[in-house]
């Protein structure tokens, strides 16, 4: 699959016993058919008590806490998951150990989630405080690369954001903001801004549709001045539906938001910590 530059740029005994054996004798032709009748298995590829559909699924669902007296032991966990945000440099210095233990109190987190119908509850503008993975991948822009190319092309996609971070770990990132605009269905991403379309599909989940990309508060000089005033925008969804007919959906699950705090994982199970800004 080819994508474009711009799009791209990416397991006792205690004594002896003798014992005497003599061999078994051979089993006759009639005796092998009726045990091998005896031992051979069905052709039912699921040979048990029950059937496939019975099989619960095992899709990561939103849990609910109406229990009052949680809220003290999530104030403790968020309070420990933003220290360790802090001291780790949004998670991009993290050691192994204090990764586990970031997977650790989110995993508490959002089975103490206190708000029904998350996604849907998610209005405002966020900084983003943790990353599971490099951060400008809670970008619409990047999101909808990784839906571009599919999990068949995986590899390829995941091989491309390291390049992306090695070529720009020089450069400082700073604040990494999301507004989220129900009313007009938009979610909008960062100094380099990129939109897209949101829509609600799930309690937990949202559906993207990148629509445009353009650069404010640049540090190049000259230009920064000349890219503030200007409402030039990439418009990435039509360079998309150019290409392949469509603009790539992506998909973000929220299982954990509060009035101060909020947990979203994307396809790859990824997950971003977002504080209220």
């Amino acid at each position: 699959m080819k994508l474009s530059t711009s799009l791209l740029l990416f397991l006792a005994t205690c004594g002896v016993e003798v014992s005497s054996f003599s061999p078994a004798p051979m089993a006759t032709a009639a005796q092998h058919r009726q045990l091998t009748h005896i031992f051979s298995m069905p052709d039912d590829p699921y040979p048990s008590d029950y059937d496939a559909d019975d099989l619960e699924s095992t899709e990561k669902t939103v849990s609910v806490d109406m229990d009052e007296n949680d809220a003290i032991i999530r104030d403790e966990l968020k309070r420990e998951l933003i220290l360790l945000a802090s001291v780790t440099n949004r998670g991009s210095c993290a050691t192994a150990e204090e990764s586990n233990l970031v997977v650790d109190l989110v995993t508490q987190l959002e089975a103490l989630n206190p708000t029904s119908d998350p996604a849907d509850n998610c209005q405002g503008e966020w900084e983003l405080c943790y990353s599971s993975t490099q951060s400008f991948r809670s970008s619409p822009f990047f999101l909808a690369i990784r839906s571009f190319l599919g999990d068949d092309n995986k590899q390829i996609t995941e091989s491309a954001f390291d390049i992306h971070d090695a070529a720009t770990t020089a450069s400082r990132v700073g604040k990494v903001r999301q507004i989220i605009d129900k009313n007009n269905n938009e979610l909008v991403k960062g100094t380099v801004i990129t939109s897209a379309e949101m829509s609600v599909i799930r309690p937990e989940s949202w559906e993207l549709k990148v629509k445009g990309t353009k650069v404010k508060g640049s540090n190049v000089p000259f230009l920064d001045a000349f890219l503030d005033d200007s409402d030039l925008e990439l418009p990435v969804g039509d360079a998309y539906k150019a290409v392949s007919g469509s603009v790539p959906v992506s998909t973000l699950k929220t299982f954990y938001v509060d009035e101060g705090l909020r947990i979203t994982r994307d396809v790859d199970d990824n997950f971003y910590v977002f504080t209220r800004a």
